[in-house]
């Protein structure tokens, strides 16, 4: 199941990261990018480290268990925020 979830966030990491690549232009499409970063780092994570690793290690050292309400809020207003900014965002007339 690791590996699915590893292929599927790499796969969408990828997809951000080619479909939306830009380090300028305002805080929305640095954020974009970095998320697209961030799930590429992470499904990486979960392709080429035992499941030990990553449940052991990983999030232990960031106590998920303990934190889990706190890390899906956050998720979830990073999500509200940019989906309400990618739909008021206005496309430029060429």
């Amino acid at each position: 199941m690791l590996f699915v979830v590893g292929v599927i966030t790499v796969a969408a990491g990828l997809a951000m990261l080619l479909g939306h690549n830009a380090r300028s232009g305002g805080v929305l499409p640095v954020v974009v990018t970095l998320t697209g970063w961030l799930m590429l780092i992470k499904g990486s994570m979960f392709l080429f480290l035992s499941p030990e690793a990553v449940y052991g290690t990983l999030l232990a050292g960031i106590h998920f268990e303990q934190l889990f309400y706190f890390y899906m809020a956050f998720v979830l207003m990073l999500g509200t925020c940019l989906t309400y900014a990618g739909f008021r965002a206005t496309v430029p007339k060429k």
